[in-house]
């Protein structure tokens, strides 16, 4: 009797190894999924942000250009217009002050 008691137990201390092992095992596969997963969402996030900054440089350029040229246009406008009115500005600024 003593005898199968203490295969019992021996079975019993087996199967809690195999189920503590299969457990183990179980929650290491579950971590491997749950890393996998994390790194294919950061790699989806990182692909995304890179278009993003991709489409928002070329954005940025375009309306930089877009400033540039109306600045140039505003400048060139501004010295035509000094040229022209010139003299006459510079009499009427003598004259205000004098006059």
């Amino acid at each position: 009797m003593i005898k199968r008691i203490v295969e019992a137990d021996a079975e019993a201390r087996a199967l809690e190894q195999a189920n503590k092992k299969a457990a183990e095992e179980e929650r290491r596969r579950i971590d491997e999924e749950a890393a996998a997963i994390y790194q294919k969402y950061m790699d989806n996030a990182k692909e995304e942000i890179s278009k993003s900054e991709a489409y928002l440089e070329k954005r940025t350029d375009r309306k930089f250009r877009d400033i540039s040229v109306k600045q140039e246009s505003s400048l060139i406008k501004l010295k035509a217009d000094y040229e022209q009115n010139r003299d006459r500005w510079v009499d009427e600024i003598v004259s205000r002050v004098i006059g």
